[in-house]
């Protein structure tokens, strides 16, 4: 890992993330655990998240990993209980979980449409209901949505994900109102395209990367760690007068 800020305000705090076993998750997680912090993350993948605590063994404290469906929010619910039990009261959410997977809109059913807005945006909110009291009895919290930069870019074949991803901003703007007077703060964090091993195997070619670089103002692809970053900052005490943001990290594109 490259050398990263320290935020004093992030040691020992409870932290969950949803999503956290592989890509942009997993570097949150560890992220998170480097700066002190006690860290529970949802997923589903259950061989992903167990080698990812085995992996991140040498910190403070270690990774608490939930097998969790998001889109069974009963699921979601009981397991934010027990992080509560083994952690303690949370004191901030990253609501990262997601699913790209590419879609013609002949192909989609509507099964499949309100499965992707299960995915890529519902359980966003209902974890946010399930730890904003924590945060309203610390007198101060914070939730960071991460979001996608494809429907700003008007990104075709993915239909039901842009625009559960559009959606995030307009659900983080509201947050922000409704939650701001317990002094929670609420931002997103919209990712550009990220080369994560998933985003390797099945759409970067040479091709792909050469069209990307000669969009970006940054000539170098971004990784995981270009989103823990700012997320860590979102999280902290440096950004407390920051709410209703949507920070975009995409190198510079400009089209």
């Amino acid at each position: 890992m490259n050398e990263i800020a320290i935020y004093p305000s992030l040691k020992n705090k409870t932290v969950i993330i949803t999503g956290g076993a592989s890509g942009i998750g997993s570097s949150i997680v560890e992220n998170f655990l480097q700066q002190g912090s006690k860290v529970a993350f949802l997923d589903k993948e259950v061989e992903l998240g167990n080698k990812l605590v085995s992996n991140l063994n040498n910190y403070d404290h270690k990774a608490l990993f939930k097998v969790c469906d998001l889109k069974n929010i009963k699921q979601l619910k009981d397991s934010i209980k027990e992080i509560k039990k083994e952690l303690g009261p949370i004191s901030i959410l990253v609501n990262n979980a997601a699913n790209d997977e590419r879609h013609h809109i002949d192909d989609v059913t509507e099964e499949f449409w309100d499965e992707r807005y299960q995915v890529n945006l519902r359980h966003y909110f209902f974890a946010t209901q399930s730890v904003y009291k924590d945060m309203k009895e610390f007198g101060k919290g914070a939730i960071v949505n991460i979001g996608s930069f494809s429907w700003m870019l008007g990104q075709g074949n993915m239909p039901a994900y842009t625009s559960a991803k559009s959606a995030v901003q307009g659900l983080t703007r509201t947050l922000a109102r409704d939650l701001g007077e317990y002094n929670i703060r609420v931002n997103c964090v919209v990712p550009g395209w990220i080369l994560t091993e998933r985003q390797k195997k099945l759409w970067l070619t040479p091709e792909a990367e050469k069209q990307q670089l000669e969009r970006q103002c940054i000539k170098r692809m971004l990784i995981p760690e270009d989103i823990a970053k700012p997320v860590l900052f979102f999280a902290s005490e440096q950004s407390s007068g920051c709410t209703a943001q949507n920070y975009v990290i995409d190198g510079g594109v400009v089209n």
